[in-house]
């Protein structure tokens, strides 16, 4: 080599100097070939990727083109150094080999990077990231060139100045170009710009700055997050997993068949095939009961398993290996630092070495640990997105095999196995544990070092710890706390991982859809044929459809009919494949649209709901809305079909909802119509309306195939066919007129019922009906069924609208059409609209904060932890960094003993006292951070107690009005989701805040006192630390509101996609379902992703800080070498190492603690709601009260809320013991609130109630709710047996309880079922039908037998059947009782003593039947319409 420079390669000799340098041979030769060689190894491969992925998208921008000049002026440096190198005259005999070889490498170095530019700009138009590395390498090898040629210049400055000139300027374009490369190109505003960050911008997430910056100066929104990169899209990962998941899947699931079949031929082998029904139980979604898992343990135990992690792998091996790669860079480096801290302290040590060597090793333990945090937080970032892909592809997935799976029971039931207390006392069970667990692992570094040091020096007299070996090895040993300290958390989140991906192969596992039974064709002579069908829910039960054979022609309405539990509902989703095939099949010929029997509502306006991804058609909608009598509802409500409908429909009445979801089938233009009771919920008239426009022989749908499913038989003459269900099999089918000939079951059942109806239900609907409504007085309008407690409020709502708006509307019925009155609105009808607005908004929006936590909310908290136990905590913290600042300068003495005995042993006293003191002072540390710990727990479990208590209390106190206007789902998330961070997260986050924080204190008290000049540098330092952090906590904690916002849909989508299932199958929407979830996981996807991005910005500019702490703290103890001993090299350094990481977490703590405290804002919220009435007073009723049963209205007046007007104006009248009186009137007439003021769920605005002689305003809610008794318009009933739905408080006797379900005529059922009264009810008692539940919570009022009984509308959606045994109960065991009834069918009122007629909230008619009926009033009228011309013709 020496002859190829003509020169010295290598002197050792150079660097033994205090102006060492390297031989300008080897920086020519070595130094320059090093980047080089890395270029053109790695230029094919760069290459071929470029050429793989090349898109055509070639853009010049400015970057590109400036890089493109610098690089070809370099390209022509290159030339004129080779011509001069040709052409000098060097006076030797030959040129060196170098000067011309360097020239002609950077020449075609200089070209190929020109291509590189050049091809990646037109392929990925992304700066590469090894070219990058090159220009870094290129000017990192290239300064020792730099300084050597500035020395040679200042010694003799003829020497070499072309050349020198030369590389001075190719070291600038370098530098140049470099700096040009940081830049990103421009990307889409929409679109995440790492897709086009450099390299330099991606590692240190720089592309992330205006992210951070907007969020600093405005909280962010969705718009302001940007999208996520295709490949990271919900559609993009699931199409890639779906098709490895499909490979593996079949290969696992013929091992399993082949082992079912080994099992099955041996003598004792059994088969336990998972069925689909079983398969759903297992659903993520799906909280099982225990018992339920132990009896179908056994039934499931054989699925296909251990795939999933495998497909997982294969989808996402290349990010796993790259994290893997990362990581193991990382932790070699890792143990890199301790030998330059052992070098370091040997440099300080002796004194005649040269600074130069110092200032090395502080550069390079500088350079060491930026490295490091480059790699793990690029590290980090692949392992937090590959988290956030895995999440998407499992959601995604999950879904779409919701959408083709098979039949979904709805048994999502939330059973509470476990009172508050037992809660708690588990949560502080867990919490000790845990505490011991951080306790050992914390310990064990000091307990190492206390063993590691005492063993070194008492098995050997001539072992002296000094400070290279003590420091180093407490580096070495402080390494291991991290690892340590995430071992428990990464154990629990293997145990959870496993648990959940046994319950995902479980599912995913599953069999498809079997849909071979239900065969669709083009060309057939019938609409819809059973062949000997027979279908069952569950493989293990008997068939539910028996043997049915039924033709049914094109155009035909069919109407299908029966007891309760005949069958009729199982029939059609036979029809509709959500049932398993036992035999037969079912021949379908066109598509289908289905009204189910329970109205299915989304999320979103009425006109999205009716639409439901048609093309809008004005003339055809507004037919359809008319035709479904929905314009009187769009009138009233704000913004008409715009106006958004709450989750399930709640903010609509059930009547609505069910004319909504007809609205929807009726606009599809389908072949088929599934019609499953859609006229039970709605009033008479306005059932006949619906009939006769669109489902009748003249309406919308007529020509069209429609098949009715009905309780409604007075429709039953206008229909094509008649099919009688009993038991699952057709007992009678045929026409009206054939089987009224036959007279056989339907003609006995036909005749018995119009006995018990009389001709209301023959009344027929005409074209005038509406007007003669208005003219009687009484304000026409829809039903009156709400099915949720919120809704009772949209009836109520209903009231006020409807008094404030009568006389406009009733004066637009006569004078135009309702469908003009929805298109055309004057100026005075939309001021009159605005007012209307005022009361209309029920369900508020939830209040999401923005911007810091107040300060008072901390304080909340605190106050709830104790003020006291909040000191001990503090005190015990500190203790415990006091002990670990005394052990680190024990340590310091017990080295510098060494130095001062020149390296010789301390006597066996001295060296006893050291170690005694040291294994004291860890043990100390050990002692006070477990008290502390400890001590945490038990206060932040007592604050966790009082926060549950003041919510719980307060909300139970809550008035109704809170409950109307508040979703279920915000309440349960103040009990589930911000009571469990207030439980476990919170308490976790502020100990680790508190660690973190004393832990930066003491480890810069430390710094600061071996090296007072420290305190200058700290103050910069803290600056840049506390501009980063409120950088970072702004934008984060918006974030993390934005991911909680749009993880929501998700959820929610996903649960209305279940509960809508059948709807959206028959309608075959599921793509459009599948594309809107995806959407809406893509949403939510980038905000996780900004988030995570977030983290990683954060982490590298704050590790920057304590890498800047560790080179400053090397760079002073360099300095001043001179004043310092090697004790305190390592006392320093090791402290500084250890800084970077709990910087990290300190901020990552105070940015969770603000997060989390919002559960404590968002329980403080609901803490100061306002209460109503105390629930006891000191006025107490006597035990007996009331005994007879007197109510009496003086002059009553009531409102909902204090800004709307009376909804009750002034009742008065009075209600004699044991009197039997109807409440009747239209809706929004005053009905429901007459009841909900006798309980006190509204409170008087004037006047009084007394029963009994007592005014119920002056005694106790409790005293008054507890001696009444009302059988509720919706049958409620909870999660439990039948017998705590019976009995809740455990007051009565098994024999008085079946003696009530006799008397409720549920006696044979209950006594069928296999538990009997243990039977479990699920979530509001869903596995039990309709009349089921009314005739439980009939049961339920003949067990308490209270003096007055109050209905309201009780046998509005039951069958006649029902509603028969309902009202013989009710005269049989309330005979003594006063009975107030709110009637929906007049009939069941006729034979009451005295008849109530309300009327925009006052009584406009008060009397016996028989009186009203002969003057000839309101009431007549309602009798007249419904066909009732005296009582007798409803007498039972």
């Amino acid at each position: 080599m020496d002859e190829f420079c003509n020169s010295t390669f290598w002197n050792l000799s150079l660097l033994k100097s205090p102006e060492a340098d390297l031989p300008l041979c080897f920086e020519q030769t070595v130094l320059v070939w090093i980047p080089l060689g890395f270029l053109w190894l790695l230029a094919p491969w760069q290459l071929y990727r470029i050429y793989r992925s090349r898109t055509k998208r070639f853009a010049i921008t400015k970057f590109y083109l400036a890089k493109q000049v610098f690089v070809v002026c370099l390209l022509i440096l290159a030339a004129i150094d080779l011509s001069l190198a040709l052409t000098e005259d060097t006076g030797q005999a030959t040129i060196p080999p170098v000067k011309y070889t360097n020239p002609i490498l950077y020449l075609c170095t200089w070209l190929l990077v020109l291509v590189i530019q050049h091809c990646r700009q037109c392929c990925i138009q992304k700066n590469s990231w090894f070219l990058s590395m090159f220009w870094i390498l290129s000017l990192l090898c290239g300064i020792f060139q730099f300084q050597t040629l500035i020395r040679a210049l200042l010694q003799d400055s003829k020497s070499n100045m072309a050349y020198s000139c030369l590389f001075f300027v190719s070291y600038g374009f370098q530098i140049v170009i470099l700096i040009l490369s940081a830049f990103s190109e421009s990307s889409d505003s929409t679109h995440v710009p790492s897709a086009t960050a450099s390299f330099l911008s991606s590692i240190t997430f720089s592309w992330y700055d205006s992210t951070v910056l907007k969020g600093y100066k405005h909280p962010l929104t969705i718009e302001d997050v940007w999208d996520v990169e295709e490949k990271l899209k919900a559609k993009s990962l699931t199409s890639k997993f779906e098709t490895i998941m499909t490979k593996d899947l079949q290969k696992v699931r013929q091992a399993l068949q082949r082992r079912l079949k080994k099992s099955q031929q041996s003598p004792e082998g059994t088969s336990h095939g998972l069925t689909k029904k079983q398969s759903q139980s297992q659903d993520v979604l799906v909280l099982e009961d225990a018992k339920k898992k132990k009896k179908k343990s056994e039934a499931t135990k054989d699925f296909p398993k251990s795939w999933l992690v495998k497909a997982l792998f294969k989808t996402f091996y290349v990010v796993i290996l790259k994290s893997f790669i990362l990581k193991l860079a990382y932790d070699i480096l890792l143990f890199l630092n301790p030998q330059l801290l052992k070098f370091l302290i040997g440099f300080v040590k002796d004194p005649d070495s040269y600074p130069w060597v110092g200032y090395i090793y502080a550069i390079l333990m500088f350079a060491v640990t930026l490295i490091q945090s480059f790699f793990l937080q690029c590290y980090f970032q692949f392992c937090f997105v590959l988290g956030m892909t895995v999440r998407t592809t499992i959601i995604a997935s999950v879904y779409k095999k919701i959408l083709k799976y098979f039949a979904w029971e709805p048994s999502f039931k939330e059973q509470v196995n476990s009172i508050r207390k037992k809660e708690l006392r588990n949560l502080l069970r867990f919490s000790q544990l845990q505490t011991i667990l951080i306790f050992v692992l914390h310990l064990t570094p000091t307990l190492v070092s206390v063993i590691t040091f005492s063993v070194y020096v008492l098995v050997d007299s001539q072992n002296v710890l000094n400070a290279e070996k003590a420091f180093t090895s407490i580096t070495l040993f402080n390494i291991l706390r991290f690892p340590l300290s995430m071992l428990p958390m990464v154990i629990s989140s293997v145990i959870q991982a496993s648990v959940s991906v046994d319950r995902l192969e479980r599912y995913l596992g599953s069999d498809d859809l079997d849909l071979s039974a239900i065969r669709h064709v083009c060309h057939f002579d019938k609409a819809v044929q059973f062949s000997e069908a027979s279908f069952t829910w569950d493989r293990d039960l008997e068939a539910t459809i028996q043997d049915v054979n039924l033709d049914i022609k094109p155009g035909q309405l069919v109407a299908v009919v029966g007891t309760v539990g005949s069958g009729k509902s199982s029939l059609i989703s036979a029809m509709l494949g959500e049932m398993e095939n036992v035999h037969g099949h079912i021949t379908i010929k066109g598509s289908i649209a289905y009204v189910p029997q329970q109205a299915w509502i989304q999320n979103g306006t009425i006109k999205d709901n009716i639409l439901f991804g048609s093309e809008y058609n004005e003339k055809k909608y507004q037919q359809v809305i008319e035709a479904c009598a929905l314009l009187p509802d769009l009138e009233m409500l704000p913004g008409g079909d715009m106006a958004e409908i709450g989750e399930k429909g709640i903010n609509l009445s059930g009547g609505q909802k069910h004319r909504v979801s007809l609205a929807r089938a009726t606009y599809q233009d389908a072949d088929i119509y599934i019609l499953d009771d859609p006229l039970s919920a709605v009033d008479t008239h306005v059932g006949k309306h619906i009939f006769n426009k669109v489902v009748g022989p003249n309406g919308l749908l007529s020509g069209k195939t429609r098949i009715l499913v009905t309780h409604g038989i007075h429709f039953l003459p206008q229909v094509d066919e008649i099919v009688i269900l009993g038991k699952g099999t057709i007992l009678e089918k045929g026409s009206y007129s054939d089987l009224m000939d036959k007279k056989g079951v339907f003609a006995k059942n036909w005749k018995t019922f119009m006995k018990h109806s009389g001709p209301e239900g023959e009344a027929t609907v005409d074209n005038d009906s509406e007007e003669e409504d208005g003219d009687c007085g009484l304000i026409p309008t829809v039903e009156e069924i709400p099915d949720d407690a919120a809704s009772l409020t949209m009836r109520r709502e209903n009231s006020l609208r409807r008094t404030l708006s009568r006389s406009s509307r009733s004066g637009s019925r006569h004078g135009k059409s309702l469908k003009s009155s929805l298109k055309i609105k004057s100026v005075n009808a939309l001021n009159k609209k605005e007012e209307v607005v005022k009361g209309q908004k029920l369900i508020k929006k939830e209040f999401v904060e923005t911007g810091k936590v107040k300060f008072s909310i901390y304080l909340k908290y605190l106050q709830a932890v104790g003020w006291w136990s909040l000191l001990f905590i503090v005190i015990f913290y500190v203790l415990n960094y006091v002990a670990f600042i005394g052990s680190n300068l024990w340590l310091s003495a017990w080295t510098s003993d060494s130095e001062k005995q020149n390296g010789t042993d301390n006597s066996p006293s001295q060296r006893d006292m050291r170690i005694g003191v040291f294994g004291a002072l860890g043990i100390a540390q050990g002692i006070f951070l477990l008290s502390s710990s400890l001590w945490s727990i038990y206060a932040c479990r007592n604050a966790s107690k009082t926060l549950h208590r003041q919510l719980l209390t307060n909300i139970l106190r809550a008035p109704m009005s809170f409950f109307d206007t508040t979703p279920t789902g915000r309440i349960v998330n103040r009990f589930a989701g911000d009571i469990s961070t207030v439980d476990d997260t919170l308490p976790q986050t502020l100990r680790s805040w508190l660690l973190c924080f004393f832990g930066i204190v003491s480890t810069l008290v430390m710094i600061c006192m071996a090296t007072p000049i420290f305190i200058i540098i700290i103050i910069p330092l803290s600056i840049l630390y506390i501009s980063v952090q409120v950088f970072y906590v702004a934008t984060s904690r918006q974030l993390r509101r934005l991911d909680s916002v749009t993880k929501s849909p998700i959820y929610s989508h996903f649960s209305e996609t279940v509960s809508g299932l059948p709807v959206i199958r028959a309608f075959e929407h599921q793509q459009r379902f599948l594309a809107n979830s995806e959407k809406q996981i893509d949403t939510n996807q980038k905000c996780v992703f900004s988030w995570i991005t977030s983290n990683r910005w954060l982490a590298i500019r704050l590790e920057l800080v304590g890498n800047l702490i560790v080179f400053c703290s090397a760079l002073l103890l360099v300095i001043y070498k001179n004043s310092l001993t090697g004790d305190t090299v390592g006392f320093v350094l090791s402290n500084a190492l250890n800084i970077t990481q709990t910087l990290n977490w300190l901020v990552r703590m105070t940015s969770e603690a603000e997060t989390n405290i919002v559960a404590v804002e968002r329980i403080n919220e609901y803490i100061n709601v306002d209460n109503e009435a105390p629930w006891v007073t000191d006025k107490k009723p006597p035990a007996d009260w009331p005994k007879k049963g007197e109510i009496q209205f003086n002059n009553y007046q009531v409102r909902y809320r204090p800004e709307l007007d009376l909804v009750l104006k002034g009742i008065t009248c009075n209600i004699k013991s044991t009197e039997k009186v109807g409440v009747v009137g239209r809706t929004g007439a005053g009905k429901s609130s007459l009841t909900n003021c006798l309980f006190r769920i509204l409170e008087s605005a004037g006047g009084q109630i007394t029963i009994d002689g007592i005014d119920i305003a002056s005694i106790g809610l409790h005293d008054l709710r507890g001696r009444l008794t009302i059988i509720p318009q919706d049958p409620i009933l909870f999660s439990g047996n039948l017998r705590m739905n019976l009995d809740p408080f455990n007051k009565y006797s098994d024999e008085e309880i079946w003696r009530a379900l006799e008397l409720a005529h549920l006696k044979s059922f209950v006594a069928g079922l296999q538990l009997g009264l243990l039977h479990e009810v699920t979530e509001g008692g869903d596995n039990l039908s309709i009349g089921q539940r009314q005739l439980l919570c009939l049961g339920r009022a003949v067990l308490r037998k209270s003096k007055i009984l109050v209905l309201d509308e009780a046998t509005a959606a039951v069958d006649l059947e029902t509603d028969s045994l309902i009202q013989t109960t009710i005269r049989n065991e309330f005979s003594q009782c006063t009975v107030i009834t709110i009637a929906h069918r007049l009939h069941t009122i006729m034979d009451s003593d005295k008849i109530m007629v309300l009327d925009s909230g006052k009584i406009v008619e008060y009397g016996s039947p028989e009186e009203l009926l002969s003057n000839m009033g309101p009431f007549y009228l309602m009798a007249k319409e419904a066909g009732i011309e005296s009582v007798n013709h409803t007498e039972l």
